[in-house]
This record gives structure tokens, C-alpha cells and sequence, in this order.
């Protein structure tokens, strides 16, 4: 049974959230338990929490094992799964460990523990039950043996657009609440897109090639990484349903370490949000290692789909942004290579232009938003022309940024924005 006892959440990644000393077991929720007659007729429900560890947790058996009449394969869960994980391990503890560009030394190369984490996020939004629900209705595939097939053809389905996403790792140090672990642990967000909507009904998850939709996964009871498709980084005050610039999968894309952005910390009710979000995507389970954590609905303000974006809970610091990105590679038989910040390339309609016109005013006005909402301190900094960005800005360069919002932000925006932020007692 080694190999058909399959854990949708390898067991490695569970344990990350679990107490390094004493009983190292979960409090597991079932979000939908099931109800059954007793002798007497009458109906009741099973018991929704558990206490269980890692080896209990996130599993179905034969979820990957192929069946072919009476032939039956565990290579998937033995070969695939088991590389995945490998290098998909080191990449994670890489990054949960990752202050900033020059304070830490990759495993291997940066390149190589890049593309493991990408790899690895990419199938686990895929192995999941409600992963594989998803990739069957984006295919349209609704035989098991070949949707794992595809499984493997399409492992790379998220990386490109991701690549491109402005990054930030968020910290929940000082909180009393850790993050939580769910049976879909790469969770997206779209503020315009319910969990209760015909589209997620349809599709289980927005599609990451939507403006607004953030991506996170947490690496460690507290660390979060979080992807935010720079086109919405640049102007929140869109449609979050329209796709990005240049939406295309399968293709190169480049990454810059330098622009991770870096040292945010999480206050309590931020990462309640978070659980919120990760709690309303699960499929049927979730755990963590109190159980207060699995009620993030009562310490949070609203549970309002759209109102939990009110603070930009998953929106990096915009002033750490700046137009432009074109990246220029040049190789030693002399031939060279361009790609502007949406991985176009030089031949492609929109190069280096396009939505710049538009994006050049809303990123200032979005950036004086930043500044009147959360101050001089910065929610997160970057490096960029190799130096560190500063944390805090200068009277001088704050007042600056307050004057782009006054002059650049859409008509009727700022009402909107400031009504919400009142009516939630500043929040």
C-alpha cells in the first residue's frame, strides 16, 4: 500500500505546520460532514473534528493509481509525485527562509530552486481532488486515467504567469494565529469572483490570468508567499475578470530575484483574512495545529466576499513599482533576446507599450492611496539597480506620493475607497 495511499498534501509539507515539540498532531475540520441514520431512525452527523497527524490527513487511496482493466500502475504516486517532491521540499524551505537578495545562498543554483517551487506549486493546484475537478473542466476530461496523464503534460500550465507576478513573502511572526493547512493549499483570490458564484461553481478557482486574481501558498506556519499579476499591481482600479497583458501559458518568461518584495508583517486580523480565504476555498478539509485557528470567521470584521480586499490584504506595496521592466539578454555568439515586463517580445503587438499610458497614472495614484492608507512605512520593500529600497520614506518623497493620488486617481474612486475604510471603523 506504500504507493496507493496517496497524499494530495505530502505529508513532508503537513509536518511544516505542526508543533516541533510535543504531540504532533493536527485539529482537522471536516467542512462537510456526513449525515447517517442511527438504529432509531434518526439522522445525525458524523463528528467534523478530529485529532489526527500527518499520516491521517489529506489522503485518498488510489487517487493516482492507473487502471487498465485488471492492470493496475502506482508509477504516478512513485516517480512523478516523488520528484515533485523532492525538489519541491528544498525550494520551499529556501524560500520560507528568504529575507532578501544578498542574506541567503540557494541549496543549488537560484535558478534551479526557482523553477522546483514553480514546478511544484503548479502540480499541487493540480493533485488535489478539487485540483483535478478543475483540470477536468479546463480540458474536458472526464476519464481518470487520462486526466493524470495530462496531469503530467500540463505541470508547467501556471509558471509562465507566475514568473511575471510580482512577488512578496509575508511574515506572521508577532501574531497569536499561524496559517492553516488545507486539502487545496495553492489558494487563489479575486475579490470579483464568489465562492458561491456560477463561475467557481463551474471552475472551482478563477483563472490566475485574470487581472485581480492573487495567488498564495503558505511555506511555513509563518510565512506566506503571495503573486499579484502585475497588471493589477499597477491599476486595482479596474475589472478583475479581464484577462492580463499577454495572457498566453505556455512560453518563456523571465524573473527578477532582485524585486521580491520582502519584510511585510501580518497584524492578527490579516492573517484570519487569510485562513478565511484558504477555509472558503478548501474542498472539505482543514487543519492546523490549535483549534481555534479554524474559525478564522470570528475574529475577522466582515466575511464579505469583496469587503476582505478593502485594506488591499494581498496587493505588495506599489512603491516598490515602477514602469517599464524591459529585460535584454545578450549571449556570447552574439546573438540577443528581449521581453518587456508581460513577456512580449519585440515582434508582438503591445511591446513595450500598449497599457503604459493608462497603468503610468493609475500606479501614481495607487501609490498615494498606499501612502494615505498605511503611511510612510512601507508594507514590504525590494531591491532594485542594486540597492535596497528604503522602508520608510522621507516627509518629503510621503507628501509627494499624497499629491499623485490627488491628482491621478479615477473620478469617484476615492469616495468609494474612503467610504469603505469608514464605514469598517478605519479599517
Amino acid at each position: 500500500m506504500k504507493y496507493r495511499e496517496n497524499h494530495y498534501v505530502p505529508r513532508w509539507y503537513q509536518e511544516r505546520f505542526l508543533p516541533t515539540s510535543g504531540e504532533r498532531k493536527f485539529r482537522c475540520l471536516d467542512l462537510s460532514p456526513e449525515q447517517f441514520r442511527d438504529p432509531n431512525g434518526i439522522l445525525r452527523t458524523k463528528t467534523a473534528l478530529w485529532r489526527w497527524g500527518a499520516p491521517s490527513c489529506f489522503k485518498e487511496t488510489d487517487l493516482y493509481t492507473v487502471k487498465y482493466g485488471r492492470y493496475e500502475s502506482t508509477d504516478i504516486e512513485q516517480f512523478f509525485f516523488g520528484k515533485v517532491d523532492d525538489e519541491g521540499r528544498d525550494a520551499i524551505e529556501f524560500f520560507s527562509r528568504y529575507g532578501s537578495f544578498d542574506d541567503l545562498k540557494a541549496p543549488t543554483s537560484l535558478d534551479d530552486v526557482f523553477h522546483s517551487l514553480l514546478t511544484y506549486m503548479s502540480v499541487q493546484k493540480f493533485r488535489t481532488p478539487k485540483g483535478l475537478r478543475y483540470l477536468s473542466a479546463l480540458i474536458r476530461e472526464a476519464d481518470k486515467n487520462r486526466l493524470l496523464l495530462d496531469l503530467q503534460r500540463l505541470q508547467n500550465l501556471h509558471c509562465a504567469i507566475w514568473t511575471e507576478a510580482v512577488w512578496a513573502i509575508a511574515s506572521a511572526d508577532h501574531t497569536q494565529t499561524k496559517f492553516i493547512v488545507t486539502d487545496h493549499p495553492v489558494t487563489v483570490y479575486n475579490r470579483e469572483v464568489f465562492p458561491d458564484s456560477e463561475y467557481a461553481k463551474a471552475f472551482t478557482d478563477p483563472d490566475i490570468r485574470m487581472n485581480g486574481t492573487h495567488t498564495f501558498f503558505p511555506l511555513s506556519p509563518t510565512r506566506i508567499l503571495i503573486l499579484t499579476n502585475l497588471s493589477w499591481a499597477r491599476n486595482p482600479y479596474g475589472n478583475g475578470t479581464t484577462p492580463r497583458p499577454n495572457p498566453k501559458l505556455f512560453r518563456s518568461a523571465m524573473f527578477n530575484f532582485t524585486e521580491i518584495q520582502t519584510g511585510r508583517q501580518l497584524d492578527e486580523v490579516e492573517v484570519n483574512q487569510i485562513n478565511f480565504i484558504m477555509k472558503r476555498r478548501a474542498k472539505k478539509f482543514i487543519a492546523a495545529a490549535e483549534e481555534e485557528w479554524l474559525y478564522p470567521e470570528r475574529k475577522i470584521p466582515t466575511e464579505h466576499w469583496r469587503k476582505l480586499d478593502d485594506r488591499y490584504l494581498l496587493m505588495p506595496d506599489p512603491r516598490c513599482l515602477y514602469l517599464g521592466g524591459e529585460i535584454l539578454i545578450g549571449y556570447k555568439d552574439g546573438r540577443s533576446e528581449s521581453y518587456d515586463e508581460y513577456g512580449r517580445r519585440p515582434w508582438q503587438k503591445g511591446y513595450q507599450r500598449g497599457v503604459e499610458r493608462t497603468e503610468s497614472r493609475t500606479l501614481d495614484a495607487f501609490q498615494g492611496e498606499f501612502a494615505r492608507l498605511f503611511g510612510p512605512t512601507r508594507r514590504g520593500s525590494s531591491y532594485r539597480m542594486g540597492g535596497k529600497k528604503a522602508d520608510v520614506d522621507s516627509p518629503d518623497f510621503h507628501q509627494y506620493h499624497l499629491d499623485l493620488e490627488k491628482k491621478h486617481l479615477p473620478a469617484g474612486f476615492k469616495q468609494r475607497r474612503d467610504a469603505r475604510c469608514i464605514k469598517k471603523g478605519g479599517r
